[in-house]
C-alpha cells in the first residue's frame, strides 16, 4: 500500500515577501481554489474570488482548477498572494450595464423633463422609426438580461468592482448619447426611407437570432458536463454555421447587429458607438483565435477571428 506524500503551501505577500500563511499536510490532488479556500479560512476578509495565487512576484496568476501536484513545484511550494480587490460577480455587472443602458435610453425616448426643452416634455416623435428603434434597442437589451440569467456560463466568477464603474460609464454614456439624437424633436429620418429602415430591421433580427443561436451553442458545449475541453463547430442550426469561417460569430452577429441600427436610425452617434464595440470585440475575437489554435491542433484553418475570411 503506497502512502500518499502531501505539500506544505508557503503563502507570501507579493510585495512584502512577508509569510501569510503556512498550510501543512495538504492533498496532492488538491486545485489551487483549495488552497484559496484554507487561506481564506486564516484571513476571513479576503474571500477566493478576490486572491490571486502565483509562483512568481510578478508572475502569472495560477487558475483555480490547476493542481497542486502538476505545478512546477516541490513537495515545500511558495506561492505568492496579490489582493485582487472587492469583486463582482459576472451575473451583478451584466445587470448593471444592461438594466442602466435600458432605462437610460427610455428616458430620452419617453422626452422625461430637463432632457429637451419644456415644451417637448412626456410628447412623442411623428416618426415610425424613432419608436421602432426604442423597440429594437429595449428588445436587445432584454435578450442580453435573459441569457445572463439562462444562458451564459462565465468562465471567470468575478470582476473588479473598481471595472463595473468603468463598463457602466461606458454602457450608459452611450447609451444617453444615441437615445439624444434619436429621439430629438428635430430627428429626421433615413434618407431612402421605408425601404432603408425595412432592410436594416430584417438584418437586425437575423443578427439577433444568430447572437442567441451562438451564445446557446458555447454555453451547451460548456454546460455538458465533460471535463473534456473542445472547441466549438457548426451543428443543424444554419445560424451556427458563422463557425465554419470565423472563431466568435457571436461577435460578428454583435457587430451586425448594431450596423443595421446604425443603417435604421442613419444617425452617426450609433456609428461611432458601432465602430468602438467592433475595435473592442475584434481584440476579444482575436485573442480567443489565438487561444484556440495553440490549445488544439485540429483547430480548422480556414477560420478567422470576427469577419470571415478578412480579420
Amino acid at each position: 500500500m503506497s502512502r500518499t506524500t502531501f505539500f506544505e503551501v508557503e503563502v507570501l505577500d507579493s510585495n512584502t515577501r512577508e509569510q501569510l500563511c503556512f498550510l501543512d499536510k495538504v492533498e496532492p490532488h488538491s486545485t489551487v481554489g483549495d488552497i484559496k479556500s484554507l487561506f481564506y479560512k486564516s484571513y476571513p476578509h479576503w474571500y477566493p474570488a478576490r486572491q490571486a495565487l502565483r509562483l512568481d512576484p510578478k508572475g502569472k496568476s495560477l487558475r483555480d482548477d490547476e493542481i497542486l501536484q502538476n505545478l512546477p513545484v516541490g513537495t515545500t511550494a511558495t506561492m505568492y498572494f496579490k489582493d485582487l480587490g472587492p469583486q463582482l460577480g459576472w451575473t451583478t455587472v451584466f445587470f448593471a450595464e444592461y438594466i442602466g443602458s435600458l432605462l437610460v435610453y427610455l428616458l430620452f425616448y419617453f422626452r422625461v423633463p430637463c432632457i429637451y426643452s419644456h415644451r417637448d416634455a412626456f410628447t412623442s416623435s411623428p416618426h415610425p422609426v424613432v419608436t421602432l428603434a426604442c423597440v429594437c434597442h429595449t428588445f436587445h437589451y432584454m435578450k442580453r438580461l435573459i441569457e445572463t440569467i439562462f444562458v451564459h456560463r462565465f468562465s471567470h466568477g468575478t470582476m473588479p468592482l473598481r471595472t463595473i464603474v468603468k463598463n457602466c460609464a461606458y454602457y450608459w454614456g452611450f447609451s444617453a448619447w444615441l437615445a439624444y439624437y434619436i429621439n430629438h424633436p428635430l430627428y429626421t429620418p433615413p434618407s431612402y426611407g421605408d425601404l432603408q429602415i425595412s432592410y436594416a430591421l430584417l438584418i437586425f433580427a437575423m443578427c439577433e437570432m444568430g447572437n442567441f443561436s451562438i451564445n446557446l451553442s458555447l454555453s451547451n458545449l460548456r454546460g455538458d458536463g465533460s471535463r473534456r475541453r473542445r472547441f466549438p463547430v457548426p451543428s443543424k442550426n444554419p445560424f451556427t454555421w458563422l463557425f465554419f469561417f470565423v472563431s466568435c460569430p457571436n461577435y460578428t452577429y454583435e457587430v451586425g447587429t448594431w450596423v443595421s441600427f446604425s443603417v435604421m436610425t442613419q444617425c452617426l452617434p450609433v456609428a461611432v458607438y458601432t465602430f468602438m464595440g467592433f475595435v473592442q470585440m475584434t481584440i476579444w475575437a482575436r485573442g480567443k483565435h489565438r487561444a484556440y489554435t495553440r490549445e488544439f491542433r485540429d483547430y480548422p484553418g480556414l477560420r478567422v477571428a470576427i469577419i470571415p475570411l478578412v480579420l
